[in-house]
């Protein structure tokens, strides 16, 4: 897969089918409209091309506007990658953009710049300065310009309740429901960070663990509570863990920490990036009475999560 970043520095030699979306979390709904691109690049003997934004559109008219995302860029790339496509383009997503027209857009960046002649779109997407315009306009603009736009279906959850979308999914990681990633995404859901000095309570209790603080710091954090999971130090192979998110009530914590206890593992990571899999979560955080208390709690814990995790293997 071939990566752009400057439209302008490059030329694009062969014809392109492509699809065009932010595509937070590369999930099922996102692999199902890439899915149906390439197939369409290969009935037309054309190249597949993936063209997304370096940021979430909302962050450049609101300074305010704190995103909460299911991918970073970085493992967006990484997840296209893995579907073989022939291009993948990142977009700078700036004012100057957001100012043309979806027939400008078209033309101007679709057509001239990256050589496309079939598009893609999503069921429900929309693009051009306020998105105004929608499927049937891309049509008529696409003829004027020798492209064929194309409309994907939706790809809808397993109980047919309604389509796979990142808002969805977000819905469901502030609800601690991280059971539902597989299905939604395809894989676990994913968090990485760097191992940080903490207060070493959990050595105390005999459950030594790593505090993280996440790479980046607008992707989405799972409602608090206790979660089974997978850890994966720098590039080694993933360990079964025991991660908290919360603010450690027992010992009347205020910041919410995230917390991971790796199974029988001992040694120095801090300064080193952890990768969590996040597979289930056990239980809510709450205040218990003792120290040993929470330890009894933390050991039914354990057992829980070992049964969880062999289940995953």
């Amino acid at each position: 897969m071939k990566i752009i970043n400057d439209i302008d520095s490059i030329q694009i030699p062969c014809e392109c089918t492509a699809t065009i979306g932010v595509f937070d979390g590369v999930h099922r709904g996102h692999q199902h409209l890439i899915t149906l691109m390439m197939a369409e690049a290969r009935r037309k003997g054309t190249a597949s091309m993936v063209i997304t934004f370096d940021r979430q559109p909302r962050e450049v008219f609101d300074a305010t506007y704190q995103p909460q995302v299911l991918s970073t860029l970085d493992e967006k790339r990484a997840y296209v990658s893995q579907l073989d496509v022939d291009y993948l383009v990142v977009l700078p997503f700036t004012r100057a953009l957001a100012s043309l027209t979806a027939q400008e857009f078209m033309q101007q960046v679709l057509r001239e710049k990256l050589n496309v002649t079939t598009l893609v779109t999503g069921y429900d997407n929309r693009f051009g300065k306020n998105r105004t315009e929608g499927f049937d306009d891309y049509v008529v603009y696409g003829r004027e310009l020798g492209m064929e736009v194309l409309r994907g279906d939706a790809e809808m959850m397993t109980d047919g309740s309604c389509a796979v979308s990142s808002s969805v999914i977000r819905q469901l990681l502030t609800e601690g429901k991280v059971e539902q990633m597989p299905a939604c995404m395809g894989r676990y859901y994913q968090l990485s960070g760097t191992v940080m000095p903490g207060e070493h309570i959990g050595s105390t209790l005999g459950f030594p663990t790593a505090n993280l603080e996440p790479g980046n710091p607008h992707k989405l954090i799972p409602a608090s509570g206790v979660y089974a999971v997978w850890a994966s130090i720098g590039d080694a192979p993933k360990k079964a863990a025991m991660m908290n998110i919360g603010t450690r009530p027992t010992f009347k914590g205020h910041h919410t920490t995230l917390e991971v206890n790796i199974f029988n593992f001992e040694g120095d990571i801090y300064g080193q990036t952890v990768t969590i899999d996040f597979v289930a979560r056990l239980r809510e955080e709450r205040r218990f009475d003792s120290p040993e208390a929470l330890v009894k709690q933390l050991e039914e814990d354990k057992k829980q999560v070992e049964q969880i995790l062999n289940q995953t293997k």
